[in-house]
């Protein structure tokens, strides 16, 4: 073995996920970290990352929409839910029992059509209690919900991400085997630049992007069907040519799914028709 992949395995081994103590960069650092590794008899064939860059953007409802998606198709379905401190998961699912542990692991909530959850509002006795704990607590509390979590056989897994580029980015990046990402934004300029930020990211951590999801992209008026752009002209179009990304759905505003979502009963909605393109491309890669 070379002295260059003696000092890279090195690395690998002694890596506490502290990106604040390494010199090397991240597009370095990712191919050095060993992923880490499920529970026995677990399986999860694909993962799949749905980042936004900044909040605020639905990015929860992508996933959750994503993963109902998947289960209607006749995948396993299931969803990690990496967005520690602000998890909206299990409420579009009208989950509120807790999940609890065996001496094989954690096992996951399970919604009526059989999507597996993982929530930090599954395991907090109050679950509008705030989670004040720092980056790497909350790092560390992503990679056990896939270590420690007896997720069984699932075919494919979305992870929510929350806001930004941080720790949990990193980490989920760094220690779970991401396929690929999710893009998602909303009209505006300002976001379009956000979202150039999170494409960048992801092609410093070498990972693909399966598109562009723009949500809250325009209010059809219910009186004459016209489309009413509430925040302004699409960007999403112009920023997915400039990288050379698939544009794969313009999600409306849609009160109706929001009243669902708020309820609890997101998995009853019919939402045909606004995510056709992401749902193609997911059966694609699968």
């Amino acid at each position: 073995m070379s002295e260059e992949n003696i000092n890279e395995a090195g690395a690998a081994a002694s890596c506490d996920h502290d990106c604040s103590s390494c010199s090397a960069s991240c597009g370095e650092r990712v191919d050095l970290i060993p992923k880490d590794s499920l529970l026995p008899g677990s399986r999860v064939g694909r993962v799949i990352g749905v980042v936004s860059g900044k909040g605020g953007v639905g990015k929860s409802m992508i996933t959750a929409l994503s993963a109902i998606s998947c289960a209607r198709m006749g995948y396993s379905t299931a969803i990690l839910d990496a967005d520690i401190t602000g998890p909206s998961i299990p409420k579009m699912f009208g989950i509120t029992e807790k999940v609890f542990g065996t001496e094989e692991g954690l096992i996951p909530a399970e919604s009526d059509s059989g999507i597996k959850l993982m929530s930090t509002n599954l395991i907090l006795e109050n679950e509008a209690d705030p989670v004040a704990w720092r980056g790497p607590v909350l790092a560390g509390v992503v990679r056990q919900y896939w270590t420690d979590v007896v997720w069984g056989d699932v075919d494919v897994m979305f992870v929510d991400m929350p806001p930004g580029t941080g720790d949990v980015y990193l980490t989920v990046c760094q220690s779970l085997p991401v396929d690929s990402l999710i893009i998602v934004t909303s009209p505006q300029e300002l976001v379009g630049m956000i979202v150039e930020k999170a494409v960048k990211m992801a092609e410093m951590m070498k990972t693909d992007i399966l598109g562009i999801v723009e949500n809250f992209s325009y209010l059809l008026c219910p009186g004459c069907g016209e489309k009413i752009e509430l925040f302004g002209k699409s960007h999403a179009g112009e920023t997915a040519e400039k990288y050379g990304l698939e544009l794969l759905g313009r999600i409306p505003i849609m009160p109706e799914l929001a009243a669902a979502a708020d309820g609890g009963r997101l998995e009853g909605m019919d939402f045909a028709g606004h995510m056709d393109g992401l749902t193609a491309k997911i059966r694609e890669v699968m």
